[in-house]
């Protein structure tokens, strides 16, 4: 007997006579009215594992389900003609009828729920090839979690992750998910970087000080920072300087020192490398910039000193008009006295050379005196005569010493007033003018003053009006 609700019927056998078969009260009778309005999706969905009676037919294929209306009669012994063979055979036929009707109602009643099991066991199937199991991981915190969604992007949308233009989403949004995928998201940061002197702002999805720094390619080893790498970033960022180590050169004293440094400025690198300044001593670029990688460094000794110079002032020179003066005549009627001034200089020596004094004060000693000259405004004399009033032995005395035959050092000026050789045949003269009488060359004289006054003497004219 089969472990199923349904009965197993076996082929007919040869026996005499069968009983009637009576309705199995388990069923009844199939009535077509009792599944009006049945609703596939609501019935209820039966236990795998229901396993159905099935016919002994023979058949080594497998398919064991066979009505008995579907079944060839079975072959029986050749019967004779007697009346009681005749009944049998009679028996057999009622009894295939009635098996026949029977086994089509049980058909008909099954029919319905075979469709029920096989609408729900394709939904079941299409249910199960939806569902995702994917690993969601979000700023480094993993999840397992089933899903329906086609692809990352909804799959962001489902979980209630939102990203930025600065995160970063592997893989990238609207990639097709599958079962077994992982998922990360890693949010942006943003991180106020000062590197080497240089401040930006740049953006990582690392969640350390030690991966941004390798996400941003920075050096950091031998580097100063001013958060540890340890240190976590949140999502608001953080400020962070960074001095990477580079190579500087020190000149100074004579020889040259490099080291490797991470300072901040030029001067902490002339620390570093063990080198003191005194006094004035300077670097070649300014002590606060920042030291550049293969810069050279200039260390200037430097030496100041102060020196004092005293410097004349010059004297101004008054010109007032005299009308008893002839006209191109000038007087000197006060010498000008200069004046004196002391000047401070500084005096620089760098690494030994001496630069140019820089003036840092004066102080006036003595002013100057200014000179007085006469200007003559009276009219020249007309005539030799009206230049004999004039004190021409004082001028001869300032030009030659009173001697007629003077010649100066050059040999070009000679006589009582000096006279050139061109100025004297101008006058009429003839030969050399230290040559000729004393009279002769004070009439010359007197020709010259009424043409030009005392120009022609600037230093011993105003001997003339003495």
């Amino acid at each position: 007997m089969s472990n199923s609700q349904f009965e197993t019927y076996k082929p007919y056998e040869p026996y005499e006579s069968y009983e009637p078969y009576e309705t199995h009260e388990a069923y009844g009778t199939y009535e077509p009215s009792a599944y009006a309005g049945f609703d596939v999706h609501s019935a209820p969905t039966l236990a795998y594992g229901v396993t159905y009676d099935t016919y002994d037919t023979g058949d080594t294929d497998g398919d064991t389900y066979r009505p008995a209306y579907e079944m060839p009669d079975p072959v029986l012994p050749r019967q004779g003609g007697s009346r009681a063979g005749v009944e049998r055979r009679g028996a057999r036929r009622r009894r295939g009828r009635r098996y026949a009707e029977r086994a089509d109602g049980s058909v008909r009643r099954l029919l319905p729920q075979a469709l029920v099991v096989a609408f729900l066991a394709g939904g079941t199937t299409a249910f199960v090839a939806e569902d995702k199991a994917v690993e969601l991981s979000v700023d480094g915190e993993p999840r397992r979690l089933h899903t329906f969604a086609d692809d990352v992007t909804e799959l962001l949308a489902e979980e209630g992750v939102e990203v930025g233009a600065h995160d970063m989403v592997t893989p990238a949004p609207g990639t097709e998910l599958t079962n077994g995928d992982e998922i990360a998201v890693h949010y942006g940061r943003p991180v106020r970087l000062t590197l080497d002197g240089e401040r930006r702002e740049v953006w990582t999805t690392a969640r350390t000080v030690e991966g941004a720094l390798k996400q941003l390619g920075v050096r950091a080893e031998g580097a100063y920072l001013s958060a540890s790498r340890s240190r976590r970033i949140g999502r608001a960022g953080l400020t962070l300087d960074v001095r990477t180590e580079r190579s500087v050169t020190i000149m100074a004293d004579g020889r040259a020192r490099t080291i490797r440094t991470n300072a901040a400025t030029v001067g902490e690198a002339v620390d570093e490398a063990g080198i003191t300044l005194h006094g004035q001593d300077a670097t070649s670029v300014p002590a606060d910039s920042f030291p550049r990688d293969g810069q050279t460094v200039s260390v200037l000794r430097i030496t100041a000193t102060r020196e004092v110079i005293e410097e004349q002032i010059p004297f101004q020179v008054r010109r007032i008009e005299d009308p008893t003066v002839f006209r191109g005549t000038e007087v000197i009627e006060r010498a000008g006295q200069p004046g004196l001034r002391r000047v401070t200089y500084s005096v620089r020596s760098v690494n030994g050379v001496r630069q140019k004094p820089r003036r840092i004060g004066s102080e006036v000693v003595r002013e100057p005196t200014a000179q007085v000259v006469k200007v003559g405004t009276q009219p020249l004399p007309t005539s030799v005569q009206s230049a004999d009033h004039l004190n021409w032995q004082g001028l001869a005395a300032c030009e030659s010493g009173g001697r007629p035959g003077a010649v100066d050092a050059s040999g070009t000026y000679g006589g009582l007033y000096q006279f050139d050789a061109h100025t004297w045949r101008s006058l009429g003269g003839t030969g050399r003018p230290q040559d000729a009488p004393a009279t002769e060359q004070t009439l010359r004289a007197k020709k010259l003053y009424v043409r030009r006054g005392t120009a022609p003497w600037p230093h011993c004219g105003s001997r003339l009006h003495s």
